[in-house]
């Protein structure tokens, strides 16, 4: 009886976060006339995301939007954990008081980073360039906070087997360590895939010509360009296209969050 009313609760939680998703859909797919109608009868056309595509060039912003969170995911997820395994195995002179410095970072709001970041980028004359919209988020002190703590309660008996067998240092790191710290990249390149795709505010400063603008910076345009009437089939079709590559990045790498921690060790 009471597994069973944990199983209700759970399956009215996920019914919550469903059903504002497939009401999207529904819409994006509904004319104009009938988005505020009786459903039974809508008729269900893609002419919403006909004019999408004729209204706006939507093709290059998901361009920009999947290079920019694609570059940033993979050189944080890299940085951070080359960080992450030296301050939880490393020792080495200020050590502490570097990490120190790291975690203080994360106290700082992001709000209060875009005046100097902007200043910098002007300065390097990356404005409106891939760079400016990349090389900010390679580095975070949550990545490396995470990956620090995750290697720090990897099995120290696992490295000696490998120094052991002569492995050094980089040999220990990408055979041993990362395999073993799955879980932990698979998360946080999900928490950052997401976190850079649905990045607005860096984008829409950074940014001046629409063949850099990212989706979030285009979808916002678009719904301001709606003068006497809001246009919600489109605008529900571009939350769609928005929605589609976060949900596939959270499918792909859920597996990895599940697995067992040691399962990648054994393997030659």
């Amino acid at each position: 009886m009471k597994k069973a009313f944990l199983y209700f609760i759970l399956i009215l939680l996920a019914l919550s976060m469903i059903i504002p998703f497939f009401m999207m859909f529904l819409i994006s797919l509904s004319g104009q006339d009938n988005i505020f109608t009786d459903y039974k009868n809508i008729n269900l056309s893609f002419c919403a995301y006909k004019n999408v595509f004729h209204s706006i060039p939507v093709i290059r912003y998901f361009l920009n939007s999947l290079i920019v969170a694609l570059c940033t995911t993979i050189g944080q997820v890299a940085i951070s954990a080359l960080a992450g395994y030296g301050f939880a195995r490393l020792n080495f002179k200020g050590k502490d008081i570097l990490f120190f410095v790291f975690i203080l970072t994360m106290m700082i709001p992001s709000q209060v980073n875009i005046v100097p970041l902007f200043y910098l980028m002007s300065k390097l004359g990356w404005i409106n360039t891939y760079q400016a919209l990349i090389v900010p988020g390679l580095f975070g002190g949550f990545g490396v906070f995470l990956m620090r703590q995750y290697f720090l309660s990897f099995s120290k008996e696992l490295e000696e087997a490998s120094c052991i067998d002569g492995c050094n240092i980089w040999q220990t790191f990408f055979r041993v360590a990362i395999p073993c710290a799955l879980p932990a990249i698979a998360t946080l390149g999900i928490f950052t895939f997401v976190t850079t795709w649905n990045s607005f505010m860096w984008p829409l400063i950074v940014t001046n010509t629409e063949s850099m603008r990212t989706l979030a910076v285009g979808l916002t345009i678009f719904k301001g360009s709606f003068r006497e009437i809001t246009m919600w089939g489109e605008l529900m079709a571009c939350s769609c296209i928005c929605s589609l590559p976060v949900i596939l990045v959270f499918v792909t790498g859920k597996k990895y969050l599940i697995n067992n921690p040691l399962e990648g060790a054994v393997k030659g």
